[in-house]
Formats: C-alpha cells, structure tokens, sequence
C-alpha cells in the first residue's frame, strides 16, 4: 500500500478566483468558461481555486477569462473555502431495492476501505446516495468519492460542476477527467473467458447491462478472449445486476439461442445465481450441461450449492486507494488513475 500524502494546508487563493461566482445578468457557468477557453471543466474548477495542478499559464488564462465573462468574487465563500470541514462526502450511486440492498459487498466493503483510511487520517465521512440529491452535502465537504459511475458516465457528469475534488470508482473514461480507482474489469472478463474455454466450452453467453463502462470492459475483455481461441459469443443479454434479472434473461435465451449455448458469463454473482435457478428449471445441470461464472466473488457464491465460479475484486483495498486519491487532491497533488487487479476463484459451477 503506497503512503498516504501527508496533510498540507489548502493553497491560498491569491486571485481570489476559487471564489468566483457568475455575476448576475451574465448567469454564467462553469461549462461556459470551460466551452470558450476550450478545456474541461475540472480544469476551470481547479484553475478558479489557483489549484498547482493546472499549469500556470493555464490558469492564468482561464482566470482572466472569467473576469472578462463577467465574474464576480465572493469574499464569503472564501473565506468559508479557506477553513476546512475535514468531511468527504461519499455518494453511492445506486438505489438500494430488496433484491438489491445497500448491506451487499457493494458498497459495504469499499465504504469499509474509505472509512479506515479517511478516519485514520482525521476525516469525517458524509455517506449520502445519488438519489437523494447530493449537491449540498458534497459542496460542504473538502471531497467527495463517488462510488459507481452510473449508466453513460451520468452520476460522474453531475458531480463534475460542483468544483470539488473528485474521485471515482469504475472505470476510466477518455473526456471524463475524474481520478478514477477501480478493478482490471477487461481482465476480470478474459479470465472468465479462458476458464470456460479451458473447461472445453465453445458456445457462450454474456449477462450485464454493457451501458456501464465496467460491464463494457469486461465484455472486451471476454470477447478477445474467446476470438482468440475459435469460440464464440452467442448471445449477449442486457439485465440489471440481480437475481431475478438473471432468471429473466436466462429464461429467454433457452427459448431464443439457435444451436443453444453451454457456458454463461454473468456480470454479477447474483445474476449468475439467477441464471442458474433457470437453467435448474429447464432440468439442466450446471457445470455438466452449463458451465457459469459470476463476478464479485460475494459470499453467497462460496456458499451456493454448487459453488459458484467468480471473478474477484478487492473491494477494501479499492476504498483504501479512492480515500488516499481524495485526500491527494485535497493537498494539491493530482494523483493518477488506478486499476487494481482481479482473480479467478474457480470453485464447482
């Protein structure tokens, strides 16, 4: 585990552009400045607050933009920007549902890692949900980690204005500029792939929602894997990250695959156990008739009966690197983004 960046007092805000607000008939925004100066709006963000991590000349020319805009500055926001509240707002972009709760791995165990790394470091945690409209609890804070990036990048867009240091769990995207901690998930899927490929499976099957750039890549991943061996993928099947969305989609396929298939990737454990009651019902056999791999490695898939096969993510250590990113930004350092690795746990399915 590398050190975590020693606490430094926040850079003083010479220019006072950290607090600047859109003047009144103006009306301006951040993705104003960021549009005519042609950069991301991170970078105005940090540029108004005289951050070290954009160039000087940069920041100097985005500055005076500003004022040529019509920006005003707020000597009350700075000088509550210049105290600390030592408070990271942590959003979970997810809405919990029954077969779907907030008390699974995710996010249990990555708020686990945030919570040991930001407590020891002299930091409150501030958990609030994507749901609940977190603007204000995450403009309060000193940062913010949002854990899933939703569909299309969403969640990850509508923290980006807020101007705060933000960092990320999923998975990197070109033209999204947040730090971004995750697992290799392009890995993670050809590991999937070449387990079932070694288990002597050549018709296979892909179970997630692939609008999430995690799914996505393990999709790559997966199907790189398979070209490379003459298998093939015989259907892909979108669903949610549950039970009985796998149940849903597996169902589906035994009526509509020509030719069938005989191993299934899924992008969950729960969806993967979903799919197994299916093929239970049509009186196939898993691993005999289908091989199944999950992903997460949960609990429940060790003590499923059989046990379940499944891509494991280290989810404490993931919330020990997004707690030591946040804090970096927050010291002016600007850390990079960081993939972690992933493993197979091969049990009975």
């Amino acid at each position: 585990m590398s050190p975590r960046p020693a606490k430094s007092s926040r850079p003083a805000a010479s220019s006072l552009m950290a607090d600047a607000v859109p003047g009144d008939a103006a009306r301006l925004t951040m993705a104003d400045l960021a549009e005519r100066a042609q950069v991301s709006i991170i970078t105005v963000s940090r540029a108004l607050r005289d951050s070290p991590s954009v160039r000087e000349d940069t920041r100097r020319r985005i500055q005076d933009l500003a004022r040529e805009m019509g920006y005003r500055f707020n000597a009350t926001a700075r000088n509550l920007r210049l105290q600390r509240s030592h408070t990271i707002a942590v959003v979970v972009d997810m809405k919990p549902t029954p077969e779907r709760p907030m008390s699974g791995p995710f996010p249990l165990d990555l708020l686990g890692g945030i919570c040991q790394e930001l407590t020891t470091a002299g930091y409150n945690v501030l958990l609030t949900t994507g749901q609940s409209q977190p603007a204000a609890a995450v403009q309060a804070a000193d940062g913010a980690i949002l854990l899933g990036q939703g569909a299309d990048d969403t969640a990850v867009r509508q923290l980006l204005p807020m101007g705060v240091p933000l960092v990320v769990w999923g998975a990197p995207q070109p033209g999204v500029d947040p730090v971004f901690v995750g697992s290799d998930n392009h890995q993670g899927g050809a590991l999937a792939a070449a387990r079932l490929i070694e288990t002597g499976r050549r018709r296979l099957v892909f179970l997630g929602d692939t609008r999430h750039r995690e799914n996505a890549e393990r999709l790559h991943g997966f199907t790189e894997t398979l070209a490379s061996a003459g298998a093939v993928l015989v259907a892909l099947a979108p669903c949610d990250f549950t039970f009985n969305a796998g149940v849903a989609a597996v169902r589906g396929l035994l009526t509509d695959t020509p030719g069938g298939f005989d191993g299934i990737f899924a992008c969950s454990d729960a969806i993967a156990l979903g799919a197994m009651r299916a093929l239970t019902e049509a009186k196939l056999t898993v691993p005999d008739d289908v091989s199944v791999i999950g992903y997460d490695d949960t609990p429940m898939a060790a003590f499923h009966t059989p046990a379940l096969t499944s891509v494991h993510q280290d989810w404490t250590e993931g919330g020990v690197r997004l707690a030591q990113a946040v804090l970096a930004l927050i010291n002016g350092e600007h850390p990079d983004s960081l993939i972690l690795p992933t493993r197979l746990v091969v049990r009975a399915t």
